[in-house]
């Protein structure tokens, strides 16, 4: 049978995704482009905000009319948020929660005979980790792994607690099999990656945390470069820093969520920490690391947000100087605390302080990648493009900064090379 998939949302939907298609090749199944005719449309859904969920209702739609008769298949975090409706909705044959996914193949072959439409789990209440795992990846070079589901912070804004349920951490031993076999298909680069990267290992107390399985990683041959996904603030401490600042793969590439510069806006978000103690955690990173890459997420238009906060972020971002800054206007979401504040900010005011970040990113970007010019820089090259009818290789530095060469004839790909900015 052929088989399309269509992922919307983060980089763990994006590993899942792989997994399960990897899975189902296992099993016989010819994976093909989604706009092709299949027998099978997976889509691997989004809840992180409604616009989420409205696209991933336009896929699974846009699936039945590519063919009425093919299975069509929710999954993933909306599929869990809102299995009733789905099962209910006449474009949508099956429906498959969060930690129900490693039975994707069986669930189809069953569906066969008993047309069993909904496979949902308590996710709040799941207390094992959903084993998944990868031998390749549509990147190449660069390898996301995740090691890590569900969360426990409930901010104030976010929906992914209910949709993915509390924290859950991937066997160590299981992580380091995954790294070996993509090492061994010639991956050179690793992305730890998780809903909430910063609690691996939390919840079983024996003692490995997220340190431990950085230390381990860094051990397995083959592996070139660390990469990790994004942190909470509060996981930066001295020993950490000092500690993986002293294992050469580690890429001094680290994302903070930040998501306000302003107290005010931080507590009624329920961040756990002061724009100070992030900005102490910044300053430690550039204790140890020479010129590390910083990079964040900020929210505009929170509810309540008024000038003198939004200025207090802007001052914030001023002052930290981050590498890159991804910046989201503040979407409603329907079940969290947030969407019932008062003080909800229009969208035209949202669009206005969204720009001037936009603005101010451009400029720290730039500043950021001069500095580098003149210097001596690894480049780990990923794939070829075509500029003005010119062929060039395009890569990363362990910073993730981007570089492009033009094709001298020499295959690039998948290689490491020293290169002058």
């Amino acid at each position: 049978k052929k088989v399309a998939f269509h992922n919307l949302g983060c980089k763990v939907n994006a590993y899942e995704t792989e997994a399960m298609q990897q899975m189902l090749e296992k099993r016989g199944y010819e994976i093909v482009p989604f706009d092709s005719p299949a027998d099978v449309y997976i889509i691997n859904t989004c809840t992180v905000t409604n616009i989420a969920d409205r696209k991933s209702r336009q896929m699974l739609h846009r699936a039945k009319k590519l063919n009425p008769q093919a299975i069509v298949v929710a999954a993933g975090c909306y599929a869990q948020a809102a299995g009733e409706e789905l099962a209910a909705d006449e474009a949508v044959d099956i429906v498959i929660g969060n930690n129900r996914k490693k039975e994707l193949a069986d669930i189809l072959e069953e569906y066969e005979q008993s047309r069993e439409a909904c496979h949902l789990l308590d996710v709040a209440h799941a207390p094992e980790y959903e084993t998944l795992s990868i031998a390749k990846t549509a990147e190449h070079t660069r390898a996301y792994i995740k090691v890590q589901d569900g969360c426990n912070q409930f901010c104030s804004y976010c929906i992914i607690p209910y949709a993915r349920g509390r924290i859950r951490s991937r066997d160590l031993g299981d992580v380091l099999d995954e790294v070996r076999t993509l090492a061994e298909n010639g991956y050179q680069e690793v992305v730890l990656t998780g809903i909430h990267l910063s609690s691996y290992g939390k919840e079983k107390n024996d003692g490995v945390g997220l340190l431990q399985l950085i230390e381990a990683v860094h051990e397995v041959d083959g592996i070139r470069r660390i990469r990790l996904g994004s942190l909470e603030p509060r996981i930066i401490t001295e020993e950490f820093a000092q500690k993986i600042s002293r294992l050469p793969k580690i890429c001094p590439h680290f994302h903070l969520s930040l998501q306000s510069g302003c107290d005010a806006t931080l507590k009624r978000m329920n961040r756990h920490y002061t724009a100070e103690e992030y900005y102490e955690k910044c300053v430690l990173l550039r204790s140890v690391f020479d010129d590390p890459a910083l990079t964040t997420d900020v929210i505009v238009g929170f509810p309540g947000e008024t000038e003198e906060e939004f200025s207090q972020t802007v001052a914030f971002l001023e002052k930290v100087k981050f590498y890159e800054t991804h910046i989201f206007k503040y979407s409603r979401r329907r079940g969290t605390r947030a969407a019932a504040m008062e003080n909800q900010i229009p969208e035209e005011t949202k669009s206005e302080r969204s720009q001037v970040l936009q603005e101010l990113n451009r400029r720290n970007m730039a500043a950021y990648e001069a500095r580098f010019k003149g210097r001596q820089v690894q480049v780990l090259f990923e794939e070829k493009t075509q500029r003005d009818g010119r062929e060039y290789y395009c890569g990363h530095t362990r910073e993730y900064i981007s570089v492009t060469v033009p094709n001298e004839g020499q295959d690039l790909r998948n290689k490491i090379c020293d290169c002058i900015l």
